[in-house]
């Protein structure tokens, strides 16, 4: 599967991972992970998580990992699209081709894991993580 996307800049700055965190109520619980890129294909970190704030299904592009580093997010469906930015634009146009491919790919399996990824066992998680494919 080929997926064509333009890549828009945005001229609203994607929150870092900690300012999302920050907003978030002390009750809300959701589940984390980041994945490298030799589990993807994509030359990022994606980091994923189950339902968050009141944001829609989602992933972020990292080019690495942590709380305040810059991110694009991109939503989770058949026909994903960049929805922020705040990575350089070169690094965007470099990276998003692949990820928009790869949530396209998985948007299954990472749609369940939005919504129902908190209720999860163990094995769950496990066999979610093995069922994600690379680009």
């Amino acid at each position: 599967m080929t997926v064509h996307e333009t890549i828009t800049v945005w001229t609203e700055r994607e929150a870092t991972l900690e300012e999302e965190l920050a907003a978030l109520g002390e009750d809300e619980v959701f589940e984390m992970a980041n994945l490298p890129p030799d589990r993807t294909g994509v030359l990022a970190t994606i980091f994923i998580s189950t339902a968050m704030g009141q944001r829609g299904p989602r992933v972020k592009l990292y080019l690495k990992p942590g709380r305040g580093q810059p991110s694009a997010s991109i939503s989770n469906g058949p026909n994903p699209r960049v929805l922020a930015n705040s990575l350089d634009e070169r690094d965007l146009n470099r990276i998003a081709p692949k990820a928009l491919e790869w949530v396209a790919l998985n948007h299954e399996a990472l749609t369940r894991f939005w919504f129902e990824g908190e209720t999860m066992l163990i094995a769950d998680v496990s066999e979610f993580a093995r069922s994600l494919r690379r680009v």
